[in-house]
């Protein structure tokens, strides 16, 4: 596997075979992941095809395993950034990360998608971890 991010919050590998790999780790390491898995369950229920899917989780490991929705974009403008965040918004989830080290670029949907839901909410419900709440505690 592929090293693509190691911080004091999570470890992210590509396996060869291309699927996501990601342990959660450090401070709210089970109420990021429990969040990860609410949200990313959620946009799978309302058909989202440009995010990853959930394909296994070990809770006791705080551990999952995604599709990969392609590479970390290096450029976009604001305003393509902002129009990606307001799509996932129809689709019933604030991002509370937004920015571009949370999209990615794939080729094969031949658009940008969004990454990593640990502080995302559930507008419906208001359901989540906001970032800015945990980082106080």
């Amino acid at each position: 596997m592929r090293e693509i991010k190691n911080t004091p919050r999570s470890k992210v590998q590509i396996g060869f075979d291309g699927r996501v790999h990601k342990r959660f780790t450090g401070q709210f390491a089970r109420e990021r992941f429990d969040n990860e898995v609410r949200i990313l369950r959620h946009l799978e229920r309302e058909d989202c095809n440009f995010v990853p899917k959930l394909l296994h989780m070990d809770p006791d490991q705080l551990y999952l395993v995604t599709s990969n929705v392609g590479a970390i974009v290096q450029s976009i403008s604001s305003s393509k950034l902002k129009a990606l965040f307001e799509e996932l918004k129809r689709y019933g989830v604030v991002h509370d990360d937004a920015f571009a080290r949370n999209v990615t670029y794939s080729a094969q949907l031949g658009r940008f998608c969004v990454i990593d839901f640990e502080f995302a909410t559930l507008k419906k419900s208001g359901e989540g971890l906001i970032q800015r709440d945990v980082l106080k505690i």
